[in-house]
């Protein structure tokens, strides 16, 4: 484990290089395999903010004038670059995140293929025109950059959810403020790093640390024309709103969920608690990943009883349990497959297919507390 001397500070990113903060708050970084801390992240207020905002609306002034066939070409550089360094983006999330190291590959493949249809901005961006919709009156339509956008992204994806945001957002002209989890920093420095790599211009993509403060600062930054958010839903409301209520166009997306499935044959002293795991921390509170949908075979009911019973043993406040609130919830879905023990195909609430890397499943790799080591899905043998 690192030592107090040998952790690095973690900087912002902004105008095209690593800047200190001015405050003086720190929040650690840890992974959550082993404890160890990764770094000391800033918890960044409004002059960081303002630092950042600034130099994206400086950047914006050449940048908006830069050909969509130029911007659409950088955007190709930046694809190769991250095919490059996929796995080395997929380790620095396995890392700081906890996720099985096949799973943050599929998320970083899932954020290229976002490059790739930025890349694609000169087909996107065009426009209409309409001749004689009245005598003598033609119309036309022309899509112009906004200005400084912003995005506050989960840390459950840190490199998926930045790259569906910025690469859209510049390709089309506009400048960008990263505001990652205060708990995953390390991949959006990365990835600013890969951006300035593949040619966009200083100040296009800044990304800034911090928690509650630093997203206030940039919804009210009177710079900031977007804002974009993926979190939890009580968090996506207060964004919505307060973006609303000055007059940014806002897109805040809330209720992720933890895809888990439970085979048909598993066997619920091990089954219940990955779920319960995945749903509540070790002190019974609710895990900031919002909700959990459990694909279950035959085996439902006896699987959400176990999981209600480790929450009153655990005393989680009263509506916390799971099935009663909306924000940690865990929620039985049947499934039809083939016979107990083969692979099944099934659905989860949300009407997709759930992910299967994470697998807390029947005779996974899930082991008690007394055993095991913390990760962030629960607790993985030693």
């Amino acid at each position: 484990m690192a030592t107090q001397e040998t952790v690095p500070e973690i900087r912002s990113f902004v105008g095209g290089r690593p800047v200190d903060a001015e405050t003086k708050e720190r929040l650690d970084v840890l992974d959550p395999a082993t404890g160890e801390v990764l770094g000391h992240v800033p918890l960044s207020g409004p002059s960081e903010v303002d630092q950042a905002v600034r130099a994206a609306a400086e950047a914006f002034e050449s940048w908006q004038e830069e050909p969509v066939t130029r911007r659409a070409r950088r955007m190709f550089g930046l694809q190769t670059l991250l095919e490059r360094e996929l796995d080395g983006l997929a380790r620095l999330v396995t890392r700081e995140n906890g996720k099985h190291l096949d799973e943050a590959r599929g998320e970083v493949r899932r954020g290229i293929e976002v490059v790739e249809l930025a890349a694609g901005m000169t087909t996107l961006m065009k426009g209409e025109t309409l001749d004689q919709v009245a005598r003598g009156v033609d119309v036309s339509l022309h899509r112009f950059p906004l200005g400084v956008c912003c995005g506050i992204t989960p840390f459950n994806f840190p490199a998926m959810i930045p790259l569906w945001f910025a690469p859209l957002a510049i390709a089309a002209g506009n400048t960008f403020v990263l505001k990652p989890s205060q708990r995953t920093p390390l991949t959006a420095n990365r990835l600013a790093e890969l951006f300035a790599e593949a040619g966009f211009p200083d100040g296009v993509l800044n990304v800034v640390h911090g928690a509650q403060q630093a997203v206030e600062a940039l919804i009210d930054h009177p710079e900031t024309r977007a804002v974009s958010f993926v979190g939890s839903a009580p968090v996506a409301r207060k964004v919505y709103e307060r973006s609303g209520s000055r007059g940014k166009r806002v897109q805040a997306l809330a209720g992720a969920k933890n895809h888990l499935v439970v085979m048909p044959d598993a066997e619920l002293e091990l089954a219940v608690p990955a779920v319960f795991a995945s749903a509540f921390s070790n002190a019974g509170q609710r895990c900031l990943a919002g909700s959990v949908a459990v694909a279950v075979g035959g085996i439902g009911d006896e699987l959400v009883a176990g999981i209600s019973r480790m929450a009153r043993e655990a005393r989680v406040a009263p509506g916390d349990e799971p099935g009663t609130d909306a924000d940690s919830t865990v929620t039985p879905v049947t499934t039809q497959g083939r016979s107990s023990g083969s692979p099944t195909t099934s659905s989860s609430a949300s009407g997709r297919a759930p992910r299967s890397a994470w697998m807390a499943a029947g005779r996974a790799r899930t082991a008690d507390s007394s055993s095991g080591r913390p990760c962030s899905t629960g607790w993985l043998p030693r």
